[in-house]
């Protein structure tokens, strides 16, 4: 099993050439698989693909040939009261090995409670006593997989009752605990301040921002009086001028977009990845 500071050392090697990626997403596959577009990375969601077989498998593996792939999650439920499932980590290990994945990633969050898994991310209480019990439950599932562990930010209209500190020193206490790294999402943040009424520029403040391994970019949907993140929308004004300053704080990290709804034709997800490249390329930035 590879200590952390070697897990380190590939994220540091690995991460700085990952540049600006895209989700990939099957209503894609004809356009990727007749032009095979010039993307530097794709991001695709674990559970798609950990027990895929005949032409999935194929097309995973046609991909994986041609483009980095990192791993990102939605059942690791890392703030459940039920154990750790252990047969879902042996397959998402095997995944990451075929894809030859540098990290993978899941939420602050729980998603199954009694065996059962509900499909959404559930907020936890910030305190504590449930960051160090997050943060050992990352670290167990961290070493693992025997690679670095990249946990994301949530977005959310309600938060859980008994928090005894702000998001943003419950995120940070986390993956200090695990001697982890952060995905960090800058639409989630931007989400969750309007829904909160906290300022998202005193979140990135409150952040190690040199544990960034990659960020996060999607659109969402104003609905006035709540923001829902529904990576159904181009990635909004306000999050770009988030990102810039994202970006310059962690010393410039792998962006992906997300598109999940309504999904269009590849290009306009791709051009939303070019704009972020854009946005940045101008930025004195130093690598971390």
């Amino acid at each position: 099993m590879k200590p952390a500071s070697d897990r380190a050392s590939t994220v540091t090697k690995t991460s700085g050439h990952l540049g600006f990626g895209l989700g990939l997403r099957i209503p894609h596959y004809p356009h990727l698989f007749e032009h095979w577009p010039e993307v530097d990375f794709f991001e695709i969601i674990s559970e798609n693909f950990m027990d895929a077989s005949g032409i999935p498998a194929y097309n995973l593996h046609r991909i994986a040939e041609r483009y980095p792939l990192v791993l990102h999650g939605v059942c690791l439920s890392l703030g459940s009261a039920d154990p750790l499932d252990f047969d879902y980590l042996r397959r998402l290990k095997a995944l990451a090995r075929r894809v030859k994945a540098p990290w993978f990633s899941d939420h602050l969050c729980w998603t199954r409670f009694g065996g059962h898994h509900y499909h959404d991310l559930y907020p936890l209480p910030y305190s504590e006593k449930t960051a160090a019990y997050v943060a050992d439950r990352a670290r167990v599932a961290q070493d693992f997989l025997e690679l670095p562990l990249g946990i994301e930010n949530l977005s959310a209209v309600a938060e859980a009752t008994k928090g005894t500190m702000p998001e943003w020193e419950f995120y940070r206490k986390v993956v200090e605990k695990a001697d982890c790294r952060m995905i960090l999402d800058v639409n989630n943040i931007y989400v969750s301040s309007r829904n909160h009424g906290f300022d998202p520029h005193t979140y990135l403040r409150g952040l190690d921002l040199s544990r960034v391994i990659q960020m996060h970019l999607a659109g969402h949907s104003d609905m006035g009086a709540y923001v829902l993140d529904t990576h159904d929308h181009p990635v909004r004004d306000e999050v770009w001028e988030l990102y810039k300053e994202a970006y310059a704080g962690c010393g410039g990290a792998p962006t992906l977009v997300e598109w999940d709804d309504e999904i269009p034709p590849f290009e306009v997800v791709h051009a939303e990845v070019l704009k972020a490249k854009r946005l940045v390329e101008g930025m004195k930035v130093g690598r971390r």
